[in-house]
């Protein structure tokens, strides 16, 4: 069975990559990295379980691979 992972889990990785929190609005967070390229990765905040495809979504945005997750 595949691993669910939460909105706190994802958020810690993209913070420990170099993503800065820019904004909030509504249920949906923000984050940023600058470089070449800038990267922007939109992730749902305050769920338990994010949804394989959205997590998915969230790898491709921010060019991580799944590794850096384990």
């Amino acid at each position: 069975m595949p691993k669910f992972y939460s909105s706190k889990q994802i958020t810690k990785v993209l913070e420990s990559k170099g993503f800065l929190f820019i904004s909030q609005k509504g249920s949906h967070a923000k984050y940023r990295k600058t470089g070449k390229p800038t990267l922007t990765v939109i992730v749902p905040m305050d769920r338990k379980e994010i949804p394989h495809g959205t997590f998915h979504s969230i790898l491709r945005q921010s060019q991580l691979n799944l590794r850096d997750f384990e």
